[in-house]
């Protein structure tokens, strides 16, 4: 991948509040680089995660810990008037409901120090098409389910010898399956949710005659630290409730569990809040680096596209170490500064006089 290109590509995704074509990077660069050249560099290769992990493996040595935590999450970039493809297509986002069309990617986020690196990534392609018995209409899906995209990004994070002690993720991310892939194939912990519905037991001796109840028919109060068992679980866990209270003032519930049996109910809860890191990423992807600008229409400029949108988040993060400015508050600092020039060339702009009058007497 030419590393030149996509410096000044990154540079323009954290510059621009608009769409991002080829053209006007070419004109911004007066030339310099020509709009077929853009287009091949963004048409020429698929980057993958290695590629990511090239570009960021500097900095992730710099603020590396072994009490660092990987945070795993999905979120759905929306491309609502572009034609469909293996990885246009629709998705059901579960923060909404519904179904949206765009392209779903998974994260490894790393964090530690207070920076939030993603360090492997994963678009999901949905290449097989099949027709729905129920609505009779033709479909597409992924060969590759999430929770092996799961594990698998876990494994390039061992295999690059990142240190972290914990894995976070959501819900849906919480099946018995990934939670022994964590503690036994990773030697790692694990801090997740529950549904409220999810069947525990509360002693090995209620495991084994297999009487388990609803996570939300326990009579949990305060702070209190409960070793539950779940199913196809061979070890115990931490089970806490925690209480919060949401923007619009209703009350909100959360039961989280932990492999790690030393934990307080404050180090769970505490642990669990540093998830939100990946929201405040994805919000920042798109807010701040034009992830959703892009008018790309093929694969490979759209993977590209992509890419170069996870680069210019990481030099927003960096940059947000050196000057203590949010992604937000840097942003808006380019913007004004490109605000004042561009009235500073107006007010040295003289329109034509029909009169002898001022403009505005």
């Amino acid at each position: 991948m030419n590393k030149a290109l996509l410096d000044l590509y990154s540079d323009y995704l954290i510059s621009s509040y608009d769409l991002t074509p080829a053209t006007r990077l070419s004109r911004i660069l007066q030339g310099a680089v020509s709009h077929d050249k853009i287009t091949r560099f963004l048409s020429e290769d698929i980057p993958r995660s290695q590629d990511l992990w090239r570009m960021v493996k500097p900095h992730v040595r710099q603020i590396q810990t072994a009490e660092g935590v990987m945070i795993i999450d999905d979120s759905i970039e929306g491309k609502p008037y572009t034609d469909e493809n293996d990885i246009v297509c629709w998705h059901y986002d579960h923060t909404t409901g519904r179904h949206i069309k765009g392209i779903n990617f998974m994260t490894a986020l790393y964090h530690a120090g207070g920076v939030s690196l993603p360090v492997g990534f994963q678009i999901v392609a949905k290449t097989e098409h099949y027709r729905d018995s129920h609505s009779n209409t033709e479909k597409r899906r992924s060969p590759v389910s999430k929770n092996t995209h799961y594990q698998e990004l876990l494994r390039f994070c061992i295999k690059n010898e990142i240190p972290f002690r914990y894995v976070l993720n959501d819900v849906w991310y919480a099946s018995a399956e990934n939670m022994m892939f964590v503690k036994h194939d990773l030697k790692k912990h694990c801090v997740m949710p529950l549904k409220s519905n999810r069947k525990v037991a509360l002693s090995k001796t209620d495991k084994r005659r297999g009487k388990y109840q609803a996570v939300d028919t326990l009579a949990i109060t305060g702070n209190a630290v409960w070793e539950i068992y779940l199913e196809e679980v061979d070890f115990p866990l931490l089970l806490v409730k925690q209480v919060f209270v949401n923007e619009d003032k209703t009350t909100g519930i959360v039961y989280l569990v932990s492999s790690d049996t030393t934990l307080t109910y404050d180090q769970i809860t505490t642990l669990y809040r540093t998830r939100w890191r990946v929201e405040e990423y994805h919000k920042s992807l798109k807010q701040n680096a034009s992830l959703e600008k892009s008018p790309a229409r093929t694969v490979a400029t759209q993977t590209t596209h992509f890419f170069a949108a996870l680069c210019a988040y990481v030099k927003l993060e960096l940059l947000k170490i050196s000057y203590r400015m949010s992604h937000s508050t840097l942003k808006l600092s380019i913007y004004m500064r490109a605000l004042m020039t561009a009235y500073e060339q107006l007010r040295l702009m003289q329109p034509i006089q029909f009169s002898k009058k001022p403009l505005f007497a």
